[in-house]
């Protein structure tokens, strides 16, 4: 897109393409065939598996292996329902703030095409009370269409996605679903550009992260890799109205290395040397310690026996919304990070405690 930078190195007509496909939980076929395109260009071998995960990897001197994984869907909706009038019930896929529901534009994939909808509002329980307290199930999808019509064309079980483009704004890019696919975007620049690793490296584009890091429950098992790599995005509360405390990261200070958030602490030892890769390449970093939220690195660690495990996450504002919002030179370190940290990767550290 024109509005981007031009100082900025990553290929953002790829970010554009990743975050503007639709692709929710269990129906990531749109991006995964994006991610196959630029697998088949970069490494020896790609393949998927009945999960949806799609694979691909380089083979290294030695027999050793790094996963590294981000996942690929993205939060959105089922339809449950159709009343006689033609509006559409629907049923989360991943988790939504009803809040930031109201007033949106969205697409409703039929066998025969998207449909354009709205929600025009989420009806607040109480009429006299704005701010009662709203749920997803008040959720309804309008058409613009009679029942009739709308019931000829969609069925139950088609899917919802939001509706957003993808655009530069400021030194941020911001669009629907940044949570994940800037990881994605990340993941395939490093392919790219990484060469003759001393390891096997298996790049994996993970599926139902979003509803219990499903895909990478089993990727674990598939690969039973030495040692695994995390990239997703993290929560950056650095807006008015919050402590500094509570920013988790701030958007221009960094790549993350996370630490921990509710399903897993990260191995030391492998922090230790992301620190050490950052530091000596001049990549600036910082830490993530996340209260409340969970990644695909949770299974990787512990689904295949004990794995070490480590995560590197792009600080975002905004995550679930339509307004996701990431800083470019953010992204740029993640790149830069996991590339070095693959490229001195020889299968001789000792990550045990």
């Amino acid at each position: 897109m024109s509005d981007f930078p031009s100082s900025v190195s990553f290929d953002t007509e790829l970010l554009t393409e990743l975050t503007e496909a639709s692709g929710v939980p269990g129906y990531e076929d749109p991006v995964r065939e994006i991610v196959r395109r630029e697998l088949e260009r970069s490494t020896d071998a790609v393949e998927s598996d009945a999960m949806g995960n799609l694979i691909g990897t380089i083979e290294g001197e030695s027999e050793y292996s790094v996963l590294v994984a981000t996942h690929m869907d993205e939060i959105g909706f089922m339809v449950r329902h159709i009343d006689d009038e033609g509006f559409l019930a629907v049923d989360p896929l991943g988790g939504w703030d009803p809040r930031v529901l109201r007033a949106q534009r969205v697409r409703v994939h039929t066998d025969d095409g998207a449909l354009a909808g709205i929600i025009g509002s989420v009806p607040p329980h109480t009429e006299d009370d704005p701010e009662a307290t709203q749920d997803l199930s008040d959720v309804r999808i309008d058409l613009g269409l009679d029942g009739e019509t709308v019931e000829s064309r969609v069925a139950v079980g088609d899917l919802v996605t939001m509706e957003q483009t993808t655009r530069a704004v400021g030194e941020l890019v911001t669009g629907k679903s940044i949570d994940n696919r800037v990881s994605v975007a990340a993941m395939l620049e490093a392919a790219r550009q990484l060469s003759e690793p001393s390891v096997t490296i298996h790049f994996v584009a993970t599926t139902q992260e979003e509803v219990g890091l499903r895909g990478a429950s089993t990727i674990g098992v598939d690969l039973d890799p030495d040692l695994a790599i995390a990239l997703d995005t993290t929560v950056a509360n650095d807006i008015p109205g919050h402590e500094a405390a509570d920013h988790v990261t701030e958007l221009g200070a960094g790549t993350a290395i996370k630490l921990k958030d509710s399903g897993v602490i990260t191995n030391q030892k492998v922090n230790r040397r992301l620190r050490s890769v950052a530091e000596a390449e001049n990549i600036e970093f910082q830490h993530e310690i996340l209260p409340a939220g969970r990644t695909d690195t949770a299974r990787l660690q512990r689904t295949n026996g004990a794995t070490p495990a480590g995560a590197i996450s792009v600080p975002t504002r905004y995550l679930h919304t339509v307004t996701e919002s990431a800083h470019f030179d953010d992204i740029e370190r993640t790149i830069a990070l996991l590339r070095a940290f693959l490229e001195t990767e020889t299968g001789e550290f000792d990550y045990t405690l």
